[in-house]
């Protein structure tokens, strides 16, 4: 392997916005600790000063386990090394210029950068459709803006979601690698504009106001207002239709900006890099498997042959990091699916027998240190199901509940409007992952396989090659 292809970021300047995200941790990590000849890092935290973005950076990111291969590498050097490498910008994608405030730190910026990775994004289903609009459409096209300016920029790397693609419910659809086009929509009923949607909002915002409404009316009015302006144009959330409207903005004004937009499908854990396993908080399935494995789910709701396309942080990065490194050969294209579905399918049916044999010979324990028994969990497989079990399972027991409370006084009216208000919760859960848990179609990859083939081996990062490739995954472990 030569030394251009192990140190083939050295003397380069990136930014990363969404510093604090998950996938953008695991890039920052890997750059870091494979290509240590690197310029520098300008990462973009969402902060009102540099002192609280430091601040930031150092609790949710650089203490995170995630870099204990990389502080063990370094050993007492680390620090030095870290504040050699490193750029702390407090930022907000959601403004113009990214919120910078300092303009001699600006124009070094622009005169610096070399590649700019755009990882920011609000991931809520149902995010309040301010929030979701500012960062995943607006934020999209900001970023674009200060790439344009950028004098040295070899690449824009806009990080989306292959569920812009919608709801997807026949197995025969393969879903390609396609830009949509300014205007675009789901259901094709009608023309969707952007500018017209930002009207809609700051108007919806301002009658809200108008009324005195609490902060608290407000955000669950623009949660639902947000969900409401989706399902309009075939969207099922905030978080796929505010994606979608940003990759519109920034195919659209891209000009002459070398933009490639990344499409990971549900991200999980690490596979192999630094360590297998590594994850931030629960995640997409995680709570599922979680609550099955403690004896709280009885049932798992979804058609067995639905893909739960599934890709590990590590692959969706090793991916980035082969695209920055070969932008002029990976600009061929402009989207890349990185996904499973197609080359190593994993359904709900997998793993409903994978969780069902791991939590029989690794049984969680309850608070008494005694393993908790599960047996296998009943598999609803439409929402006419679901209705029928969360009926005989929820809403019957609460009425009768309710009756006991007027008839006999028995139990508090507390009571029941606790479990009322669970009941309403998982069902709005349930809406909101409808359409993943019925999701039959696959995702084509081919442009992220033509790039895997065309650089196989030509990267190697700390003597391994960057892996990308889930065939290489094993559900079961």
């Amino acid at each position: 392997m030569d030394v251009e292809h192990q140190h083939f970021l050295k003397g380069k300047t990136i930014l990363v916005t969404g510093t604090t995200g998950f996938l953008a941790k695991v890039f920052v990590e890997k750059i870091l600790r494979t290509q240590p000849e690197i310029q520098k890092l300008y990462l973009q935290v969402r902060a009102l000063n540099n002192d609280l973005a430091t601040q930031r950076f150092q609790n949710e990111v650089i203490h995170k386990d995630l870099f204990k291969v990389l502080r063990d590498q370094w050993g007492q050097d680390f620090d030095s090394f870290i504040s050699k490498k490193v750029v702390i910008i407090s930022g907000d994608v959601s403004l113009n210029n990214l919120g910078l405030k300092d303009e001699d730190l600006k124009t070094k910026m622009l005169e610096e950068i070399d590649v700019i990775v755009n990882f920011a994004a609000s991931t809520k289903f149902d995010e309040r459709f301010d929030v979701s609009m500012g960062v995943n459409t607006m934020g999209a096209l900001h970023v674009l803006n200060f790439a344009k300016n950028c004098h040295r920029a070899k690449v824009l790397v806009h990080i989306s979601t292959a569920y812009v693609c919608g709801e997807a419910k026949d197995e025969k659809v393969i879903l390609q690698e396609k830009p949509f086009e300014m205007g675009q929509t789901l259901n094709g009923t009608s023309k969707l504009d952007i500018h017209a949607e930002m009207d809609s909002l700051k108007r919806k915002m301002d009658e809200l106001q108008s009324k005195n409404a609490t902060e608290n009316i407000i955000k669950y009015a623009m949660k639902d207002y947000g969900i409401k302006r989706a399902n309009l144009y075939g969207w099922p959330n905030t978080y796929a239709f505010t994606k979608a409207m940003g990759e519109m903005l920034v195919m659209h004004h891209k000009d002459n900006v070398p933009l490639i937009i990344i499409r990971p499908t549900m991200v999980t854990s690490t596979f192999n890099d630094p360590f297998p396993g590594w994850i931030e908080g629960i995640r997409t399935l995680d709570s599922i498997i979680i609550g099955y494995g403690q004896g709280k789910i009885k049932c798992f709701l979804g058609h067995p042959k639905t893909n739960l396309d599934i890709i590990p942080a590590d692959l969706v990065i090793n991916c980035v990091i082969t695209i920055v490194a070969h932008s002029n050969q990976a600009l061929a294209n402009s989207i890349y699916h990185i996904s499973s579905s197609l080359r190593n399918p994993f359904k709900i049916s997998d793993v409903h027998n994978i969780c069902y044999h791991y939590f029989t010979e690794v049984p969680y324990k309850n608070e008494n240190g005694k393993p908790i028994i599960i047996s296998k969990a009943t598999l609803l497989t439409s929402m006419a199901a679901f209705n029928i079990y969360m009926t005989a399972r929820y809403v019957l027991p609460l009425k009768v509940l309710n009756l006991v409370n007027k008839v006999f006084r028995q139990h508090s009216q507390d009571v029941y409007n606790e479990n009322y208000r669970k009941l309403k919760v998982l069902i709005r859960l349930v809406e909101l992952y409808k359409p993943y848990v019925f999701f039959k179609a696959v995702f084509d990859d081919t442009n992220t396989e033509n790039l895997r083939r065309a650089t196989k081996g030509s990267l190697n990062m700390d003597g391994a090659i960057l892996d990308f490739d889930p065939q290489n995954i094993d559900w079961t472990d």
